[in-house]
C-alpha cells in the first residue's frame, strides 16, 4: 500500500471516529480508531521500507 493510501485510511478513520462520537455510536468510533491506527502503521512501514531502499542503494 502506498503512503497516499495510508494517509487516506487515516483521514477516513478520523472522520468515522468523529461521526461515531457525534452520533453516540461506540462501534463506529472504535472502527474509525482502528482504521486510523492501521493507516498509521502502513505509513510507518512505508517510511521504513523507503529508508531500507535508500540505504541499500548507497552500498
Amino acid at each position: 500500500m502506498s503512503k497516499h493510501n495510508a494517509k487516506a485510511r487515516q483521514i477516513k478513520g478520523k472522520l468515522k471516529e468523529t461521526l461515531g462520537k457525534t452520533m453516540g455510536d461506540k462501534s463506529m468510533q472504535r472502527s474509525g480508531r482502528s482504521d486510523m491506527l492501521r493507516g498509521k502503521a502502513q505509513e510507518m512501514a512505508e517510511k521504513a521500507a523507503d529508508q531500507v531502499r535508500k540505504h541499500t542503494r548507497h552500498h
